[in-house]
């Protein structure tokens, strides 16, 4: 009875709420990759942030997220977003100390050579965000369950979800590297600087996201390492997380890696002491996931310099 329930209550919403339907839509029916991109981004944004999109006088983070996805294109931001191709990138700017070593790169989950895997490894997509399949213990890694995910996540092009441009044209690859785990934390966190035009303005410390039991905490400082007094899409941490040791050093390789975009987010870990390079996002939460307080988002709207078209 709570089932039909729950599918009368929702089947009521498709037919009644433009913007619930249109998302159930894109979602699941794959509808909608022809729409322009500035049509497409317009209706998200206001089924997602409430309020309606404002392209020729973008003021908020969000809506110059917006902007710089439909007229900020250049052709080396998809080799950016590729997380295997990145490490070029990646090297040749603060060098290859930083870089996580590859363990293979193959086109399809077939390919796959486990035998020159370790015991402990990480296998994820290329060209988008969710395909990943974490092995802590070969004994109990379900190889089945991990190559549905991968094969799927080849499938799609995660360009068309949120229109972020750096990821329509890389070529779907799956990528191996060595698991990665701080002794200290015994978890992998990710510590996120926004950067703007080379400058470091805040960052975040994503942890608990290898506990099922819980839900992810973000956490974000200035660069004078306050705790800023606002959440986005997941609650603080109690109490806050340490900024990992290396602070300073992630900032001034955050800002080299910066030079000369508008915006990109940067991403690092800690390892036993050890910093380590992430991935390069254009666009965080895809500028789509409300600030709470909502001025903040006119704080970090201030930051980013839109270019001259």
């Amino acid at each position: 009875m709570m089932r039909f329930r729950n599918c009368f209550k929702y089947g009521i919403r498709y037919l009644t709420d433009e913007g619930y339907r249109f998302n159930i839509n894109r979602l699941h029916f794959g509808m909608y990759h022809d729409m322009p991109d500035d049509e497409y981004l317009k209706r998200m944004f206001r089924y997602r942030m409430g309020y309606e999109l404002d392209l020729d006088n973008p003021k908020t983070f969000s809506e110059k997220l917006q902007w710089l996805k439909l007229y900020d294109r250049k052709p080396e931001y998809t080799m950016m977003a590729d997380k295997y191709e990145v490490k070029k990138f990646v090297a040749k700017r603060i060098g290859d100390e930083y870089i996580i070593p590859t363990l293979g790169v193959w086109n399809n989950f077939d390919e796959i050579d486990f035998d020159v895997l370790p015991d402990r490894f990480v296998l994820k997509c290329t060209h988008d965000s969710h395909g990943l399949s974490i092995c802590k213990d070969r004994t109990k890694w379900n190889q089945q369950t991990a190559k549905k995910k991968l094969e799927e996540g080849l499938q799609q092009n995660y360009y068309y979800k949120f229109r972020e441009w750096p990821y329509k044209n890389i070529k779907p690859r799956i990528l191996a590297e060595n698991y990665m785990e701080d002794t200290e934390t015994k978890e992998l966190r990710d510590y996120k600087f926004f950067c703007f035009s080379g400058q470091a303005r805040a960052m975040f410390i994503a942890s608990d996201r290898q506990d099922n039991t819980t839900e992810t905490k973000f956490d974000f400082f200035d660069m004078n390492r306050n705790h800023l007094p606002f959440t986005q899409g997941h609650p603080n941490a109690r109490p806050y997380p340490e900024l990992p040791e290396n602070f300073d050093i992630m900032r001034e390789l955050a800002e080299k890696l910066s030079e000369g975009i508008p915006h990109i987010r940067v991403d690092f870990y800690e390892v036993n002491k050890v910093v380590y390079f992430g991935e390069l996002t254009f666009s965080h939460w895809s500028g789509l996931m409300p600030f709470d307080p909502p001025e903040w988002d006119d704080i970090f709207g201030e930051w980013i310099t839109l270019p001259l078209n």
